[in-house]
Formats: C-alpha cells, sequence, structure tokens
C-alpha cells in the first residue's frame, strides 16, 4: 500500500478526494427507476424513457465537456459541471411533472458525465507518465469504494425519503466543487513557442486520429460486454428463476473485489506490456460473461463475476493510459471526450441488445454473443497494439525540460548542434559539456584511470544529471517538477 499511494502529487489526492466524495454521494442513477416507479407511480416504460433520456445528456455532453476542458481549462469545467449537477440533482427531487422530470433528468446526465474528460485530462497533466497507470488505478478504486458505499447508505436513505436522497447528493457534489474551487489549480499545459497551436486539436483531428478512433471502437465493444453486469444478467437470473436478493449477492461480489484487489493488482500490472493486459483482459471480459450460460445457483453465478471483475480491474487503468498515451497534450480533453462518449453510448446500447437477444433467442445466446465480442475485441487490441510506437519515457535530457529553471540557478549550456541528447546517465558515460567561446579550461593532468575529464562548466550535465534523479524520486525536486512531467509526456 505505501508503494502504491507513495511519489503522487498533492493535487492528484485531492482530485482522488473529490472523486471519493463525488461517489460517496450517488444516488439519482442507482434508485432511479425506484423512484420513478414505487414513490411516484409511474410505470416501468415512463422510468426506462428516463433513463434512456439520462444516459443520452451524457452522450452529448461527452464531446462538448472534452471541448470545454480543451478551450476553458481542466478547473472551470469542473466547476461547471459539478455545480450544475448539484442544482440538476436537487431540482429533480421537487419536479413533479412527467415532461419536466424527463427534462432535468437529461440534464442531470449531461451535467454528471461532463466533468470525466476534465478529470482524465487533469490526471493525466498532474502525474508523471510513468505513474499514470496507478494513479488510474487508485482513481477507479475510489470510484468503486463511493459506489460501494453509496448503494448501501442510499438503500436506508431510500426507506425514510427519497427527496433526502437527492439533498445529500446535491450537498456531495456541491462539496466537490467547493474542495476543486479551493484546492485544485488548473493544470491545463502551457503553450510553448514553436509548438502546434492548441486550437489546432480539434473534434476532427480526434475523428482523423485512426489509431486512436480503433481505441474508441474497442472500449465500446468491452464496455457493451461489461454493461452487461447491470441490464442483462439481473434479467436473465430473474428469468431462470432467481430472486432480486439473489441478483445482489452474486453482483455484490463485484464491488468487494474491485475494492480488495485493485490496489494489489495494480502493482503486478503496473510495468508490465499494455499489450498483452488489454488482450487478456478483453477475453477474460468476453469469456467470464460467456460462462455465465452454464450457471445454475447463486455460487456459480457469483464464480462468473469474479472472472469478468478480475477483468474490469486490469482493462479498466490500462485502458485510460492508452487514451493518454495516444493524446496530445493540448487535446486531452476532446480525445478523453470520444473515449468517454464510447462507454456513454454503451450504455445507451447494452439494455436494447440484451433484451432483444433474450426476448427473441435467450440467455444463452446473449452469454455466446459476449464471448465473441469479447474475441473480437482481444484480436483487435493485438493487432492495434502491434504498430503502436514506444512510448517516449518520462526521464528524458531534452532542452525543453530545462527552459525554466528556478530563480538563481545557473542557465543550463545547450548542447552543441547535431549533439543527441543521452538517454540515460551513467556515471561512466558522462562526457563534459561542450565549453562557450572564450572560456578558459585548464588542462589536467593525465592519470591511467577511465574517469571523465573534470571541466569547470557542466552545468548542463549536472542539472539534467539532477532532473533526472530528482523526478525519479516521485518529482519532488520544486524545480522545474511539473514542466518536466509535462514536457515528456507531450
Amino acid at each position: 500500500m505505501r508503494e502504491t499511494v507513495s511519489g503522487l502529487p498533492p493535487a492528484f489526492w485531492w482530485l482522488w478526494t473529490s472523486t471519493l466524495v463525488n461517489r460517496l454521494g450517488g444516488f439519482v442513477a442507482t434508485f432511479m427507476a425506484l423512484y420513478l416507479t414505487l414513490d411516484r407511480g409511474y410505470s416501468a416504460t415512463y422510468a426506462g424513457l428516463v433513463a434512456a433520456l439520462h444516459g443520452l445528456g451524457g452522450v452529448l455532453s461527452s464531446l462538448g465537456a472534452g471541448v470545454m476542458t480543451d478551450r476553458l481549462g481542466r478547473r472551470p469545467t469542473l466547476l461547471i459541471a459539478q455545480s450544475s449537477t448539484a442544482v440538476s440533482v436537487a431540482l429533480l427531487g421537487f419536479v413533479r411533472d412527467p415532461v419536466a422530470i424527463a427534462g432535468v433528468a437529461f440534464l442531470v446526465g449531461m451535467a454528471s458525465n461532463a466533468s470525466r474528460p476534465a478529470v482524465q485530462a487533469m490526471m493525466a497533466d498532474i502525474v508523471r507518465p510513468e505513474d499514470r497507470i496507478r494513479a488510474f488505478s487508485l482513481n477507479y478504486w475510489a470510484v468503486n469504494l463511493g459506489f460501494a458505499v453509496s448503494t448501501m447508505a442510499a438503500g436506508f436513505i431510500a426507506e425514510h425519503s427519497y427527496a433526502a436522497g437527492f439533498l445529500l447528493e446535491a450537498v456531495m457534489t456541491m462539496i466537490c466543487a467547493i474542495v476543486v474551487f479551493v484546492k485544485l489549480p488548473e493544470s491545463k499545459p502551457v503553450q510553448v513557442a514553436g509548438e502546434e497551436h492548441e486550437d489546432s486539436v480539434g473534434l476532427g483531428t480526434v475523428l482523423r486520429d485512426g489509431r486512436f478512433m480503433a481505441v474508441v471502437g474497442l472500449s465500446f465493444l468491452v464496455a457493451l460486454i461489461f454493461q452487461q453486469g447491470a441490464v442483462g444478467l439481473p434479467v436473465a437470473m430473474g428469468a431462470a428463476g432467481f430472486t432480486p436478493a439473489d441478483y445482489g449477492m452474486a453482483i455484490a461480489v463485484n464491488g468487494v473485489l474491485i475494492v480488495v484487489l485493485q490496489i494489489p493488482v495494480t502493482r503486478f500490472i503496473e510495468h508490465r506490456d499494455p499489450g498483452r493486459l488489454l488482450v487478456v483482459s478483453a477475453l477474460l471480459a468476453g469469456y467470464g460473461f460467456g460462462l455465465t450460460a452454464f450457471a445454475g445457483s447463486v455460487g456459480v453465478f457469483a464464480l462468473t463475476v469474479c472472472v469478468w471483475t478480475l477483468a474490469e480491474i486490469v482493462n479498466a487503468p490500462t485502458q485510460t493510459g492508452l487514451v493518454v498515451r495516444l493524446s496530445p497534450a493540448h487535446g486531452r480533453g476532446r480525445y478523453q471526450g470520444m473515449y468517454t462518449m464510447s462507454w456513454a453510448v454503451a450504455a445507451l446500447v447494452a439494455p436494447l441488445m440484451s433484451g432483444l437477444v433474450i426476448d427473441r433467442y435467450g440467455a444463452e445466446w446473449l452469454w455466446g454473443t459476449c464471448a465473441v465480442v469479447g474475441t473480437v475485441a482481444g484480436l483487435g487490441y493485438a493487432l492495434l497494439m502491434r504498430r503502436l510506437p514506444t512510448e517516449t519515457p518520462a526521464l528524458t535530457t531534452s532542452t525543453p525540460a530545462l527552459a525554466h529553471p528556478a530563480p538563481g540557478d545557473p542557465a543550463p549550456v545547450d548542447p552543441a548542434p547535431g549533439d543527441p541528447a543521452p538517454a540515460t546517465l551513467a556515471p561512466a558515460d558522462l562526457t563534459p559539456a561542450p565549453v562557450p567561446a572564450g572560456v578558459a579550461v585548464p588542462v589536467p593532468v593525465p592519470v591511467p584511470v577511465a574517469v571523465p575529464v573534470p571541466v569547470p562548466v557542466v552545468e548542463a550535465s549536472a542539472a539534467v544529471d539532477g532532473a533526472d534523479t530528482g523526478a525519479g524520486k516521485g518529482g519532488a525536486s520544486g524545480r522545474g517538477g511539473e514542466g518536466r512531467s509535462e514536457v515528456s509526456a507531450s
């Protein structure tokens, strides 16, 4: 645990806290159907329509929030999204007209989903590339921990007052906005001279990025599988004669395993090949749900949940890290918005898919389809990652990393034209920096030892070596730590 949480910047932990508080207050998405059917007395068809509008709002806001994240900044987008969510959720608890409920539910879906591209882009900004898998995994762990606690608490709250649940979520979401306002600085990358302008990265750029859009398509297939745990599995278990309590016991394994295993599994996968991890997770997801066709008891259903939950634990941080890896620094919001939209669209398609297949062909065909989709996704990841270029190391010796020294620091000396910067700096490999004209260099006495020749002007090498050491210890050195991380990420 200590190794997993060490070395991450304080801004990440405030962002992580905001995510946890937000998920702890989750109520609307979990109990919307029960509120509309049991408390308000509407039909199941109307409840499904409202849920669909809620999901449609999330689909539409994904791209808009991505553009806002790049243009306005991460922090303003988070503040607007969370404040709007708080107001709209509170309003939803008081409206009574069916049309008004549907309209406000649509607004809630838009506002609540708008924060996701900003959160993921900010996390990519403030965390070093080599720590991103760990950071995304910890954030995913917070999401599931908050969801597990909120579902249990919301059940007790709903027994007394649904309105209290809506107000509680509004208050918790507003607390998140306050945390963002007080503790989180803007992390949007600063424009560097000679760098491509951020306005040149538009939605058209994202759509023309064939490799990234392939990732979005594969993400949609994997999300389509995972969504069956919430839409296909309860319907199939109910048709087989199992009670809602049986489904609750089986699906509870998902949340428990994520809370228990997310951190140790992260330590296992952190520095492994992401291509293999994505292939394995896609196959585990597909065949984990495929095994559901052979389940005849709650225990066997729970075992199948264990299989695809392990796939979820591996897939979520690895795939998010891949999205960041393929995104330009000034276009992270748009890229993350497109990626978020793949999950939102899957949330809309999955209920239609599961209902159609179960009604016409039976639940066994649904689980067989999941296995086929998982196989296709696994093959797609294998082909995609084979052509993926090697990621730029986080610790480099490029001049831009040292372009902004702290006041009082000696100015770094640029390498001579045509000299490549070394990739690593071993003590025995250090060479003297080029000496500017007019600087007297004393001639050292030769010694029969293979050591670097001391030269008075070595500020460039020393500064680079210090940057490498400081960043390797978690970027704690105050001089240009965030700048090094951002340049490397770019």
